[in-house]
């Protein structure tokens, strides 16, 4: 697989003492780099160019890490006067998407699923989320027989005791943490020689969380949006985006204080309006619906010069298991009493627990390892330039 065949070709150029070598997508960013070197004309449109006027040459770390400063918004593409069909071919959000999916396989864990980003697609996810739903309705069955899933049930725990909830997402759950800790950890290792090496500080900390929690270069330089289908701005992609994350960390957090009510106040599910738990779940998974349903839109419609054409199954796949997620939670809400909670129960699970086991393998990953670049950026940038060209 990819990531294993990374693995021993960088081994073997440390232990030879040379220079790792570029694949052919990290050779083209730095060639590119190259050029908007010599331009500086997009110097101020997102991160990803102060980094780049702080290099002379472009080693594999240089690139892994400004791969994933960069949001792919577009406007350097609409920018650009050396843009296809110019001979130079400079498309720095294209060229940037190939080398960010080649990082995901490249630092995946354990090295062998690396692989899986360049299965995990639409198809895969549906199969998923459909056969382990599928699964529970047979467990289902086999629990409670036929009536679990055509009476009505007051409480799902009738269905699926908590003990045994518990012993099937847990062990997913800590995998999931534990897969991407490891991965960017190792991200981490590379990036920090190449982004000056100096330790983590408090004012770098509050700037890149700042970045993250807004989604700061998703403003397309200007501030007036990213590109879409056309040269229009449009500020689209940043609200669906944070309608998509925000909706999905209220659900997290709602699960989180559910467990907290469960085993810290003895209040076990099911809860209601106006508990603390369903206000954060119901606004959680509206939020995340129109998220997904818009991302899904854009996405759809999306320049294909914009990134990387290779990538769209695996985002459709994730875009489709979120969607999925918060809808059967939202219908499970609406149906709870009636014939078809157990169904719905099933299809929500499955696809909650498909979301979680391809979480470290799919394009959630985007958010953990930009998250580290835009890290290792703000503390970077407060260094001395030591080309002592350009502005940060």
């Amino acid at each position: 697989m990819q990531s294993l065949e990374a693995l021993t070709r960088d081994a073997q150029a440390l232990a030879r003492g040379e220079p790792v070598p570029l694949t052919p997508p990290e050779a083209e960013v730095a060639r590119q780099m190259q050029i908007c070197n010599a331009c500086r004309y997009c110097e101020g449109f997102c991160a990803v160019f102060p980094a780049m006027t702080r290099r002379l040459s472009f080693a594999k770390a240089d690139v892994h890490f400004m791969a994933n400063l960069c949001h792919n918004c577009g406007a350097c593409l609409h920018a650009c006067q050396y843009a296809p069909p110019h001979e130079f071919g400079i498309n720095v959000p294209k060229a940037m998407a190939e080398v960010r999916g080649q990082t995901y396989a490249d630092y995946a864990w354990p090295p062998a699923l690396g692989g899986l980003y360049q299965r995990n697609g639409l198809t895969l996810a549906l199969a998923l989320a459909a056969s382990l739903a599928g699964f529970l309705v047979l467990a289902a069955v086999g629990h409670r027989g036929m009536a679990a899933l055509v009476s009505p049930v007051g409480n799902f725990y009738d269905i699926f005791p908590h003990n045994l909830l518990v012993a099937l997402f847990a062990p997913v759950f800590c995998l999931v943490v534990l897969a991407l800790g490891l991965g960017v950890r190792r991200f981490w290792r590379d990036i920090t020689p190449a982004t000056s090496g100096a330790p983590l500080n408090l004012p770098a900390t509050a700037e890149a969380t700042q970045n993250v929690l807004q989604l700061t270069y998703l403003g397309g330089g200007h501030g007036d949006g990213c590109h879409n289908d056309d040269d229009a701005y449009t500020l689209s992609r940043r609200r669906f985006h944070h309608l998509t994350f925000y909706g999905f960390m209220l659900c997290f957090a709602a699960t989180s204080v559910a467990t907290l009510q469960h085993y810290l106040l003895g209040m076990p599910a099911p809860y209601d309006l106006p508990s603390l738990p369903k206000l954060l779940g119901v606004t959680g998974g509206l939020s995340l619906l129109v998220g997904t349903v818009g991302l899904w839109r854009l996405n759809r419609r999306r320049h294909p010069l914009h990134g990387d054409p290779a990538q769209k199954p695996m985002d459709l796949g994730f875009i489709a298991l979120l969607c999925l997620t918060s809808a059967s939670g939202l219908a499970l809400w609406l149906a709870r009493g009636s014939a078809a909670q157990g169904v719905l129960l099933c299809l929500h699970l499955g696809a909650v627990m498909a979301l979680f086991a391809t979480l470290p393998y799919g394009k959630f990953a985007h958010g953990v390892f930009r998250t580290a670049a835009l890290l290792r950026h703000a503390v970077e940038k407060r260094q001395p330039n030591p080309i002592g060209l350009g502005a940060d």
